[in-house]
């Protein structure tokens, strides 16, 4: 069974979308919401850790409050996809992998207003390095032994990017699953806080990647790694003035 977990800071949109969705589904359920409405949580890290502490389900479901399951066999068949893999470390619905040289998204889903496909449609599991962080799956007993990086990820983006990497490490697998969801928000953000973020990962996982592949982009580790450089050099810099 699937626990679904959902942080939300607009209760008029989660209940048209999410929830109402939700009460269709024709297979048993667990439901944890956190409220951030108040700004109780400083980090998605932080309050999906304490959300999953409450869990008690098989499989762990984080998913946004804009995202609508658009039909009643919806969490029923995730279920069916995921007991089919073997090494699952963590299940999406979309994802970036290289195919002949390009890079290509993946993914059965649409989002934004009005809806667009997010990707080449695809019918079996697919293999990714990471994926979008607007619906993924971690089995319990997985997330048992690894928890949300509070630290590297201390804001609202790259927490699931982080997490994808970190399980490949720990020797599991990452898949974009063929199901088909609709994700009101465009997948797109890059505000300064995405950037700042995006360093942290790059520093916790650079060395070992050349490419970190996010649904927000493909970016080169020795690019983000120098403009760290840089950036750490001028810091030093202004310190020995002061």
């Amino acid at each position: 069974m699937i626990t679904v977990i959902c942080v939300y800071n607009n209760r008029v949109l989660l209940e048209d979308r999410l929830l109402k969705s939700l009460k269709i589904q024709n297979t048993e359920y667990e439901l944890i919401l956190l409220d951030n409405t108040m700004g109780k949580y400083e980090s998605a890290a932080r309050a999906l850790n304490c959300g999953a502490k409450q869990a008690t389900k098989d499989y762990l479901m984080f998913v946004h409050q804009d995202v609508d399951l658009l039909y009643e066999d919806c969490l029923k068949d995730i279920e069916e996809s995921l007991r089919e893999l073997d090494d699952l470390g963590v299940a999406g619905v979309a994802g970036y992998t290289e195919t002949n040289g390009k890079f290509i998204m993946y993914s059965n889903i649409k989002d934004g207003r009005p809806p667009e496909d997010v990707g080449v449609y695809l019918k079996d599991p697919l293999k990714v390095q990471t994926v979008d962080e607007c619906l993924f799956i971690v089995p319990r007993s997985i997330f048992e032994k690894l928890k949300f990086d509070e630290i590297t990820c201390p804001g609202w983006h790259l927490y699931g990017v982080d997490y994808c990497l970190s399980t490949t490490e720990f020797g599991k697998s990452v898949y974009v699953v063929p199901i088909n969801i609709y994700h009101v928000s465009r997948t797109e953000s890059f505000s300064k806080d995405y950037y700042t973020l995006l360093k942290n990962i790059v520093r916790k996982h650079g060395k070992k990647y050349k490419t970190i592949d996010t649904s927000c982009g493909i970016w080169n580790t020795n690019s983000v790694r120098l403009d760290i450089n840089i950036l750490e050099d001028k810091l030093l810099r202004f310190l020995k003035l002061r």
